[in-house]
């Protein structure tokens, strides 16, 4: 898709709403006519509006290999979100895109071991990554993923989680929440700390997505463990406004989250946000 049709505005219908956790709701839209709007790759993102309402760029949660529908899983954290939350099956929207520098599944993430680390709705962009590499799973190693929440109530997919990826024979599921609670009988700790105590050896890319201090003490944990920096890739769509590189919002240092990203190798960030 060229630049032109991706700032186009597609119209489109929310077709279904799964409640996730309190505040996350997953949307799934096709067109008018029943199709999924546009492609994508792992990793991108499109502009979801509401006219006379709102904007925002989301993470596109379902995997490419999906060629049905297209997914967004959405926190409630402000005025357009709130309005998501509220609109019911059968609400249109516009979404345009795709936008951004997607995973670099067919290239460096082939035939490699993968580690998937998230916190909280970090899972939500890995998502899409994580369905793409276990559907074309001949082409990549074994996959871990490390996740974890607040509570058991926050892990976002769990169900699928649950009835699919632990119990693909490929993929490794570590689960862990913040601090006990009745009825959670899997690992109780922070993200960070978890990953040093499975002490994963370095023959894998790493991939992180989560609040900015979880990356941070992730990152170094990482490191520590004998990482490169070359090896472990983050998304920060979050820092996304226009997608174009035209307002300035997600500069860091030299880059663009929307051109040069979302997604960068760590060692491609000549520094990190003020957040981090």
């Amino acid at each position: 898709m060229n630049n032109h049709e991706a700032l186009m505005p597609l119209v489109a219908e929310i077709v279904d709403i799964r409640v996730d956790t309190p505040d996350v709701k997953t949307f799934t839209v096709l067109t008018p006519d029943g199709k999924k709007p546009f492609d994508h790759m792992p990793g991108q993102c499109a502009m979801v509006s509401a006219p006379g309402v709102g904007e925002a760029m989301f993470s596109i949660t379902s995997s490419p290999t999906d060629t049905e529908k297209m997914e967004f899983s959405i926190k409630r954290c402000g005025g357009f979100t709130e309005y998501l939350h509220g609109v019911d099956v059968g609400q249109q929207i516009t979404v345009r895109g795709p936008y951004g520098r997607p995973f670099p599944v067919d290239t460096e993430f082939k035939g490699k071991n993968l580690l998937f680390i998230a916190g909280g709705i970090g899972l939500a962009p890995l998502r899409s990554v994580i369905n793409y590499c276990r559907d074309k799973k001949d082409d990549y190693g074994k996959i871990d993923i490390v996740y974890g929440s607040r509570s058991k109530d926050d892990l976002v997919d769990y169900a699928e989680i649950l009835n699919e990826w632990c119990s693909d024979k490929n993929v490794n599921v570590h689960l862990t929440i913040d601090r006990e609670q009745e009825g959670w009988d899997g690992h109780v700790g922070f993200v960070p700390n978890y990953v040093s105590e499975l002490g994963f050896d370095t023959n894998r890319i790493g991939i992180i997505c989560g609040p900015p201090i979880m990356i941070k003490f992730t990152l170094g944990n990482l490191t520590k463990l004998g990482f490169e920096k070359t090896q472990i890739y983050t998304t920060m769509e979050l820092r996304m406004k226009c997608g174009i590189g035209k307002c300035g919002r997600c500069n860091i240092g030299s880059k663009y989250v929307c051109k040069d990203g979302p997604v960068f190798r760590f060692d491609e960030l000549d520094e990190l946000p003020d957040e981090y």
